[in-house]
């Protein structure tokens, strides 16, 4: 198992920071603080202030696209310097980038999340676009998460509304792998899943107590941002993904790879590929619309530059993409009019 050696979550934490990189060092070489340019603007002045006095040494670096290009800029932009800790500062990409580069560099990682958008920023996996393979891969995790619910809290409300249905996705990820030890027999994790589930019943307890599109107070992004960590948790004591993914983040892996890119966050494709998946599991797909519905996440394709056709696209190369995952796509032969039909009842199209 692989899990996070401190986890602070807080008020106007930041400070932080430097009080776990200290207790971290040991050589007392340079850190990287890996983020991209508005989130530097934000926040550079509180880390810098501290880690001068402190006289720690960093180095920032401005994070590209999300892309295994990106992280190979990185990689030679560290290779000379005398790097002890990397840190990953802001939104999925910033944390992958980040994480993916330490894992290559052999560098721990603290993750700090500046929203809270999907569990990447606690699990050992990263999505990056460039590889051989359209799906997350395995690295290591964190040592560390520090969230900062001030900063988190501040975030474009779409992103915690795509963290909700990064978290909402653990339904059809638990079942697919419940079918999975049926069907064939594979190892499942019952502790595992029941942390991974407990997240995503999280999520649809706090949509029955909020009005459609209020402003989320602190305390229910908290309680997000901790179901998030603990969905990563899960993944690291699984030592895979399942408990965290299945069909419904092939569907999405399959439609940012049908549009380039262009349809959305991972959140938000993830949360209509789970609409699409719980309706194949004869699970409750209207009790999650309408949580995601509540929670001011998209549940129908044009909310994500995506139309029809491309939603069926996705259906047929979801199943494609990653063969070994053994899923609800593995037990159903739809053709072009039934994919069609279902995608209309459950209201994506």
């Amino acid at each position: 198992m692989q899990l996070p050696r401190k986890v602070i979550i807080g008020d106007r934490i930041l400070n932080n920071t430097l009080e776990f990189i200290k207790e971290s060092t040991l050589k007392n070489e340079k850190i990287a603080l890996i983020t991209g340019i508005n989130v530097k603007k934000t926040i550079n002045k509180s880390i810098e202030d501290n880690f001068l006095e402190n006289n720690i040494k960093y180095q920032w670096i401005i994070a590209g696209d999300a892309s295994f290009q990106s992280v190979q800029n990185i990689e030679k932009e560290l290779q000379n310097e005398k790097i002890e800790i990397i840190v990953g500062i802001g939104g999925g990409r910033c944390i992958d980038i980040g994480k993916m580069a330490a894992n290559n560099l052999k560098k721990p990682f603290i993750s700090i999340p500046t929203s809270a958008s999907h569990d990447g920023i606690s699990s050992p996996f990263v999505s990056l676009r460039g590889g051989h393979k359209p799906y997350s891969i395995k690295v290591e995790t964190p040592i560390g998460i520090i969230a900062d619910l001030n900063t988190i809290s501040n975030a474009p409300c779409k992103l915690i509304a795509s963290g909700c249905g990064d978290l909402i996705a653990k339904i059809t990820a638990i079942k697919d792998w419940e079918l999975a030890r049926d069907d064939i027999n594979e190892y499942f994790g019952e502790y595992a899943a029941n942390l991974s589930y407990l997240s995503a019943k999280m999520v649809l307890d706090i949509s029955k107590n909020i009005k459609k599109n209020n402003k989320m107070d602190k305390q229910i992004t908290r309680t997000i941002v901790e179901g998030l960590i603990s969905s990563g948790v899960a993944a690291g004591i699984a030592g895979s993904s399942r408990p965290c993914s299945g069909s419904e983040h092939l569907f999405s892996h399959a439609l940012e790879y049908i549009t380039n890119g262009k349809s959305g966050l991972h959140g938000e494709r993830v949360g209509i590929g789970t609409i699409i998946m719980a309706k194949l599991h004869k699970s409750n797909w209207n009790e999650i619309k309408n949580a995601l519905e509540i929670l001011g996440a998209p549940t129908k394709a044009k909310e994500i530059n995506a139309d029809k056709d491309e939603i069926i696209q996705a259906f047929y190369l979801a199943g494609k993409i990653r063969p070994e995952r053994y899923t609800i796509l593995n037990k159903i032969d739809l053709h072009k009019n039934q994919i069609n039909d279902l995608i209309e009842e459950v209201g994506i199209a």
